[in-house]
């Protein structure tokens, strides 16, 4: 499975939380790369456990083996080094 995602800390309040992520994929159909980006927030309660994920995803695709910005054989980028949208 050619996937790789990297979740980034935004910010939290009390019991919510709010991360920014980015995720790209190689099609099993279509042999294609793929990118997802967005943000989610999440809320737990009192045992911490989540009780309310909501997350805004944004679809990138097709897209070149030059366009990707997550080299999945690679090590994480630095936030300086990422494009995020």
């Amino acid at each position: 499975l050619d996937y790789k995602l990297e979740k980034r800390y935004w910010c939290h309040s009390g019991n919510r939380i709010a991360v920014r992520f980015c995720y790209e994929y190689r099609s099993k159909d279509d042999g294609k790369w793929y990118r997802a980006h967005g943000n989610e927030n999440w809320e737990f309660d009192e045992l911490g456990y989540m009780t309310r994920r909501e997350a805004s995803i944004n679809d990138v695709g097709p897209i070149s083996s030059e366009e990707r910005i997550i080299a999945v054989e690679a090590p994480p980028k630095t936030q300086d080094t990422v494009k995020w949208y």
